[in-house]
């Protein structure tokens, strides 16, 4: 009998996830709860929200729902993968315990620590005075991270001590995260390349996606605050099977296994967000426990495999020596934003206009973020379209991206024109 799938979740990853769920010949059926105006057009949206768990899984028992995938971070803190599997509902996605690893910074550098995973030294403070007397004895640079869940936004590279100074403000003082700048970490600053490998996991096995690449902050040349993710590209070019190889054997062998020793095993996407240093030598910046945005919406243009199949198998502890196939090439994302993101101050309800045009293009898919359609599509967040692109090599990838991006226009749109910049320069 074919199958009823729920994502829950509003955003380009949940669009994504829709769209290739959608193309399994398995599924008959794709709910997305809230959606927003892109998954409308592939999926029927459900007006719940995704911290209502009771009412999402009543939405699920009575629907017959066969397969519940969560993309954002907050109802896997908040324990909807227990409630689900309590009422024997199958879902994808850690429980609460295994969560902490994403909503708990304090608890992952811990535990790295405790697993010899290699990461940057750090401190944790609950003290402002403390941790304010602390950083005036490290070497500059800084990280300031907010402990607990901020969207993408509570990590503050620090290169003076007055940066440093005003991040603990913010977070320990101002409360601008809220419960989540309950505890700081304060760690070295690391440099190099930033990548983003996600595993799919069932507790004892993993299937690792190919690296890909975020690009946080929110201007070209990687300035200003960090955002979500203002584009990715998959794979990155330069990455050495050898350093897959030791992250397989570095970190998410060791995780899965000590989380299985503490009965809390991992089942969902373990994301490990990394710092190559140089070659195959890296360390973890912090651990996430479902699939990146904008990284998903690179990698499920990629994906060959059948995404329902696969998400199936680690729910029911099944996946197996399971092998992944890819289509060759790259995928590139490229977010457009509103203007004031990521602060609090955006304006929505703005008039999108030439998506239809841009879709048109070849190798060219958009997925939806902030979007809702009224009398047109319009606006309706921080971080509105992403524009994904496929080619035989990266640089094709990016073109047909940014072709499509030119055709797209709505009032205070900003983007960033240097996604893949840095990865093409290095394949020079």
């Amino acid at each position: 009998m074919a199958a009823k799938v729920l994502v829950v979740g509003s955003g380009g990853r949940e669009h994504a996830l829709a769209w290739k769920l959608a193309q399994s010949p398995q599924v008959s059926a794709v709910y997305v709860a809230p959606g927003n105006a892109g998954t409308s057009a592939i999926a029927q949206n459900v007006s719940l929200d995704v911290t209502e768990m009771r009412k999402l899984a009543n939405f699920a028992e009575q629907n017959d729902i066969n397969l519940t995938v969560i993309g954002p971070d907050d109802p896997l803190a908040y324990g909807i993968v227990d409630m689900f599997r309590a009422r024997g509902l199958r879902i994808f996605g850690p429980t609460r315990a295994s969560a902490y690893l994403e909503s708990s910074k304090a608890f992952a550098k811990q535990l790295m620590h405790e697993q010899d995973i290699p990461t940057a030294p750090y401190r944790v403070f609950r003290d402002y005075a403390a941790a304010s007397a602390y950083i005036r004895e490290c070497t500059l640079p800084l990280v300031i991270k907010a402990s607990g869940l901020a969207g993408g936004k509570g990590v503050y590279p620090c290169p003076t001590l007055a940066e440093a100074e005003q991040a603990l403000t913010d977070i320990m003082v101002r409360h601008i995260h809220g419960q989540a700048g309950g505890k700081v970490i304060v760690e070295s600053f690391l440099s190099g390349q930033e990548l983003s490998v996600h595993a799919i996991c069932d507790g004892v096995n993993a299937a690792l996606f190919p690296p890909a690449q975020d690009h946080k902050p929110i201007f070209d040349g990687n300035r200003g605050p960090n955002t979500g993710g203002m584009g990715a590209i998959a794979p990155v070019p330069d990455v050495s099977p050898e350093l897959m190889r030791n992250v397989q054997r570095l970190v998410i062998v060791p995780v899965l296994d000590v989380m299985r020793r503490r009965e809390t095993p991992f089942v969902g996407c373990l994301y490990p967000g990394l710092m190559r240093e140089n070659g195959s030598t890296f360390k973890v910046l912090e651990f996430n426990v479902r699939f990146g945005d904008p990284e998903a919406q690179a990698y499920m243009r990629l994906l060959q495999s059948d995404l329902y199949e696969l998400l199936a198998a680690a729910a029911d502890g099944a996946l197996g020596s399971q092998q992944l196939a890819w289509q060759s090439g790259f995928a590139v994302s490229i977010a457009l934003v509103s203007a004031g993101y990521p602060g609090s101050a955006i304006a929505t309800g703005i008039p999108i206009s030439g998506v239809a045009e841009a879709e048109r293009l070849s190798d060219v898919v958009i997925f939806h973020g902030g979007t809702v359609l009224t009398d047109k599509l319009r606006t309706n967040g921080g971080r509105v379209l992403h524009v994904t692109a496929t080619g035989a090599t990266l640089e094709e990838a990016l073109e047909r991206g940014y072709r499509a991006v030119r055709l797209i226009s709505f009032e205070g749109m900003h983007y960033r024109t240097d996604i893949g910049a840095q990865a093409l320069a290095r394949m020079r």
